[in-house]
């Protein structure tokens, strides 16, 4: 199955570059502004749109340290199992999901976060439409 996802995954690309160059994913470059606006206060769950049958992310922050990204699941989208060289913390904004680290599943919902450790294989599947930030560090 072919996910169709927003033009600010190429910078995403870093945690899951897999995706990419399997065709798992399709990066769409579209003219949209990136990035978080400085000092204004936004609802996070609101800066990423959910599409039918589709994985959205939008990178707000890009530092050498590290990115965030806001992601958008449609319900039963995923993201196959895969590692990264980084840790990346994902906190939860709406809905629920399965995440899968190192074969161990975790259910997590609004409010609620899970460590992914560095070099550990993790997958996620979303059981209903799912948000998320994900925070990966570099350093």
């Amino acid at each position: 199955m072919m996910v169709m996802v927003s033009w600010w995954f190429k910078s995403a690309a870093a945690h899951l570059p897999f995706l990419i160059r399997t065709g798992i994913v399709s990066v769409m470059n579209q003219a949209k502004p990136k990035g978080l606006p400085g000092a204004r206060v936004t609802r996070t769950a609101e800066f990423v749109n959910y599409q039918d049958g589709a994985v959205v992310s939008r990178e707000i922050v890009k530092k050498p340290a590290g990115n965030v990204t806001l992601f958008a699941f449609d319900a039963g989208q995923g993201l196959s199992e895969h590692t990264a060289p980084f840790d990346a913390l994902v906190q939860v904004l709406e809905g629920e999901a399965e995440i899968t680290v190192s074969g161990q599943p975790h259910r997590v919902r609004d409010g609620e976060m899970l460590l992914l450790p560095a070099g550990q294989p993790h997958a996620l599947q979303a059981s209903q439409r799912f948000k998320m930030m994900l925070t990966m560090i570099r350093s």
